[in-house]
C-alpha cells in the first residue's frame, strides 16, 4: 500500500454537514414539516395476537370534528386493495 491510505469509522476527523443542527436540536424532520391541507392517519391494531375481529363500530369516531374518513379491513376488501 502506498504511504496514504483511507480510512473508515469513527476515527476520522471533522463532522459532517448535518452534525451540528442535530447535536444542538436544530435539526430538522419530516415530521416537522406542515403543508396547507396535510392529514393525519392512525392505525389501530388489535390488542390480541391472531384476534378474530367480528365488527368495527366507526359511527362515533365519524362525529368527531375533523375526521376525514375512516377505512377498515372490510373496506380495502371492498376496493380491491391490498
Amino acid at each position: 500500500m502506498s504511504g496514504s491510505s483511507i480510512r473508515f469509522g469513527s476515527d476520522l476527523e471533522g463532522m459532517r454537514s448535518e452534525d451540528f443542527p442535530l447535536l444542538t436540536g436544530r435539526g430538522l424532520f419530516s415530521d416537522d414539516l406542515n403543508v396547507d391541507g396535510q392529514l393525519h392517519a392512525i392505525f389501530v391494531r388489535a390488542p390480541v395476537a391472531h384476534a378474530d375481529i367480528d365488527n368495527i363500530e366507526t359511527k362515533e369516531a365519524l362525529s368527531i370534528p375533523g375526521v376525514i374518513g375512516i377505512y377498515t379491513g372490510s373496506d380495502l376488501v371492498a376496493a380491491n386493495i391490498g
